[in-house]
């Protein structure tokens, strides 16, 4: 692909390639040619995201259904479009960071380049979002499980494209993975707590109504 003409085909191709097999195409990958491609994959990987979000909204399977959902899922089309720009860019910054520290490649291009293709992780994560809305804990496990695939994603990047020390790589990844799982705890035991207060709540107003009738 290049700057001139987007081929969409080999879009879906790459795509592929770094979902099953993220080891071969890391390590292949073009890291020049500017910086277009990648804003159009993050592009449409947010526009992906936020349209499988948007269906989910409509008929009932998201965290929000019914009109709500529907009104939700639009606002959610257009943010993932602009958080997929954003963060293309913010993520590139983080990623050249955290390869700077595993002594890999500092270059901004070939960073965007990476980031870009961990993107893809983006639809996946919305298609797998409909499991929030029948169960909040187990859509936070999953979203989880994808997080830690994406950092396999990144961890693949950094040694792959990005020529970093695979043992410094395995360390940062792992911590990081680390602290994926201590904020899905803490947001759970948070959610728990909060719950728990809430049914205390409604059982003290239940028994106030019988004591007042």
């Amino acid at each position: 692909m290049s700057n001139s003409t987007f081929d969409f085909n080999a879009f879906i191709r790459e795509s592929k390639e770094v979902l099953v097999n993220p080891k071969s195409y890391f390590s292949t990958m073009k890291t020049t040619g500017g910086i277009v491609e990648p804003l159009i994959k993050a592009v449409i990987y947010g526009a992906i995201a936020g349209v499988i979000i948007f269906l989910w909204g409509i008929i009932g399977l998201g965290a929000f259904s019914g009109f709500l959902g529907g009104a939700v899922g639009a606002m959610a089309l257009v943010w993932y479009i602009i958080a997929a720009v954003i963060g293309l860019f913010v993520g590139a910054v983080i990623l050249m960071v955290i390869s700077s520290i595993c002594k890999g490649s500092t270059d901004f291009e070939a960073n965007v380049r990476v980031t870009a293709a961990v993107m893809v992780i983006m639809p996946v994560s919305a298609l797998l979002g409909f499991l929030t809305g029948i169960n909040l804990t187990l859509g936070m496990i999953i979203g989880l499980a994808v997080n830690i695939f994406a950092l396999w994603l990144v961890y693949n990047g950094l040694i792959g494209a990005l020529k970093a020390k695979p043992e410094t790589a395995k360390v940062v990844v792992l911590i990081l993975a680390a602290l994926l799982v201590l904020f899905m705890l803490l947001g759970m035991g948070t959610r728990n707590r909060v719950m728990k207060q809430f049914d205390n709540t409604e059982v003290k107003e239940m028994l106030k109504d019988l004591e007042t009738d």
